[in-house]
C-alpha cells in the first residue's frame, strides 16, 4: 500500500522566480529586451506606474518625493490599503533589482531605475537598436507546418509526459531522459527500493492543474537543473521570453544558435514548446505551449482552443464523451468507473472516491476546478457550471477529515498508584507538552518531543 503526504502542490509565479535569483543573474537578464518586457507586463499595475515615470529620468528621485506617488484615493477606500499596496509596488521593483537604492547629491535616500533595465526596455517598447525578436528572414518552408498541425503536435508531447505521471511504472521509453530527469526532480514521481517509479502526492495535484500551470511548473523546475546539464540559464530563460513573443503558425530561424541554445531547443521539442521537423531544417515552430508561458499561471490560454467532455448531473454521476486513455485515468482519480462505451464513459463522485483522492494530497477545490475546466460546452450554458450539490458536497466530504487532529504521541499507563500519575500528568502539563490525560484509567500521552524530560523527571523522582 502506498502512503502519501499532504504537501500542497506550490509553484512560484514569474515574480516570485526572479526574485529568487541572485543580482548578477537578474542584470545579465536585463541585458535582453525581451527579458525587460516580459518582466514589466508582470509586475503590478502601480509598479509599472513608477517604471514609466522614471523611464526618461536619469538622476536619483528622493523617497520623499517617491511616497507622494499614491494611487487615486477612491471613495470608501482605506487609507491602509492605499499605503499597503504603495509599499507592495516599491518592494517588488528593490526585490527584483529594477530599482536601486542611492544616495543624492544632499546624501538624503533616494530611488533611481537600473540603467541597464531603463536602456533595453525602451527598446522594447520604443523601438531601436538591434532586433531582439526571433525575425530572421526565411525562404519560405515547403514543409509548412498550420496551427492545427502544431496544437496537435504540441498535446500529444505534452500528454504523453502526464501519461507517463498517471503509470510511471509502464512505458518508461515514452517520454525523453530529460523529461524523466526533471519529473524527479520536482518530486512529481519517485523511486522506490526496486527502483520502480510511482506517482507522489504531489505529481497527483500537478494532474489536475490546467495545462498552462503544468507547463509553467514544469520548466521551473527543468530551469533549476540546466546548470547540471551544462547550459547557461541567462541564455535559456531569455530564449524563452523570446518565445513568449513569436507567433503561432510562423517559422523562425535557427541561424546564430551555438550548441548551447540548440541542445535546449531540442529539449523544448522533446517537452512539446516546439517543433522541430529535422535539426538540419534551420528552422523551428513555436507551439501554444510556448506562447505567454511567463504568465501560464496567471493568464494561460492554452485551454481556450480545447473543447470540455464531461457532463455533470447533480446525481453525482459524470458523462466522459473521450476515448482518450489519459483523460479517463484522470478522472478516476478522484471518481469511480462505472461503464465504458465506444465514445463514452460513465463515471460516478462518491464519499470514497473523493476520499481517496484527499488522501493522496488533492484538495476539494482542485477537484471543482478539474470538473469546471473540462466542462462539456453545454454545461456553460448554466449557473453554476458546476452543479453546486456535487461542488458543495466535494467540499463537505473534505471538511469531515478536518475534524480531528493526528498528533504523534508516546503512552503512559499502568501506573502504581493516584499520586504517581498525577505527579507525572502535572508535570507534563507545566511543561506543555501533555496531550490527552484520564485520571480514572491512569493513562497519559505527551509528546514526542516532550518524552525524553518526561522520561527523565520520572526516574529522578523514584530515586527521591
Amino acid at each position: 500500500m502506498l502512503a502519501f503526504s499532504t504537501q500542497t502542490l506550490t509553484c512560484k509565479n514569474l515574480q516570485e522566480y526572479l526574485r529568487s535569483l541572485p543580482k548578477d543573474t537578474l542584470d545579465r537578464l536585463y541585458r535582453h529586451p525581451a527579458t525587460c518586457l516580459a518582466v514589466f507586463r508582470e509586475l503590478p499595475e502601480l509598479s509599472r506606474q513608477f517604471i514609466l515615470r522614471l523611464l526618461f529620468v536619469t538622476k536619483p528621485i528622493s523617497q520623499v518625493l517617491l511616497a507622494t506617488w499614491i494611487p487615486q484615493h477612491e471613495p470608501g477606500r482605506d487609507l491602509g490599503d492605499i499605503a499597503s499596496e504603495h509599499r507592495q509596488g516599491t518592494q517588488v521593483l528593490l526585490d527584483m533589482y529594477i530599482w536601486q537604492e542611492v544616495k543624492d547629491h544632499q546624501g538624503n535616500m533616494a530611488i533611481k531605475l537600473n540603467n541597464t533595465f531603463r536602456e533595453n526596455l525602451k527598446v522594447a517598447v520604443l523601438g531601436g537598436g538591434k532586433p531582439w525578436t526571433m525575425s530572421a528572414a526565411l525562404d519560405p518552408d515547403p514543409h509548412q507546418r498550420d496551427i492545427e498541425f502544431l496544437d496537435k503536435y504540441a498535446m500529444d508531447r505534452w500528454e504523453s509526459v502526464l501519461q507517463f505521471l498517471v503509470q510511471p511504472g509502464q512505458g518508461q521509453t515514452a517520454i525523453s531522459r530529460d523529461a524523466m530527469l526533471t519529473l524527479l526532480h520536482a518530486g512529481l514521481i519517485e523511486s522506490d527500493e526496486s527502483d520502480n517509479m510511482q506517482i507522489t502526492s504531489s505529481g497527483f495535484q500537478f494532474l489536475l492543474l490546467d495545462t498552462a500551470s503544468q507547463v509553467w511548473f514544469f520548466i521551473l523546475k527543468y530551469l533549476e537543473t540546466v546548470t547540471e546539464r551544462g547550459l547557461s540559464l541567462v541564455s535559456c530563460l531569455t530564449f524563452l521570453f523570446k518565445l513568449s513573443f513569436s507567433t503561432l503558425g510562423k517559422d523562425y530561424s535557427m541561424e546564430g544558435m551555438d550548441n548551447e541554445l540548440l541542445t535546449f531547443l531540442q529539449h523544448l521539442r522533446e517537452f512539446g514548446l516546439v517543433y522541430l521537423r529535422k535539426r538540419i531544417s534551420g528552422r523551428f515552430y513555436p507551439t501554444r505551449l510556448a506562447l505567454n508561458i511567463t504568465a501560464g499561471q496567471n493568464k494561460g490560454t492554452i485551454d481556450a482552443h480545447k473543447h470540455g467532455y464531461l457532463v455533470i448531473e447533480t446525481n453525482y454521476r459524470i458523462y466522459a464523451y473521450t476515448v482518450s486513455e489519459l483523460q479517463i485515468a484522470l478522472l478516476s482519480i478522484f471518481s469511480d468507473i462505472e461503464g465504458r462505451f465506444p465514445n463514452m464513459v460513465v463515471a460516478s463522485i462518491s464519499r470514497s472516491s473523493v476520499r481517496r483522492a484527499l488522501l493522496k494530497g488533492i484538495g476539494a477545490e482542485q477537484i471543482t476546478s478539474f470538473l469546471r475546466q473540462h466542462c462539456h460546452p453545454q454545461m456553460f450554458k448554466n449557473s453554476p457550471v458546476v452543479p453546486r450539490t456535487v461542488a458543495d458536497q466535494i467540499k463537505l466530504w473534505e471538511l469531515e477529515r478536518e475534524r480531528l487532529e493526528f498528533s504523534e504521541g508516546v503512552l503512559y499507563k499502568d501506573f502504581m498508584s493516584v499520586h504517581d500519575f498525577s505527579l507525572l500528568s502535572n508535570f507534563a502539563s507545566s511543561k506543555g507538552v501533555l496531550i490527552y490525560s484520564d485520571e480514572k484509567q491512569r493513562t497519559m500521552v505527551v509528546t514526542k518531543k516532550g518524552h525524553p524530560a518526561i522520561k527523565l523527571f520520572w526516574k529522578e523522582a523514584q530515586t527521591k
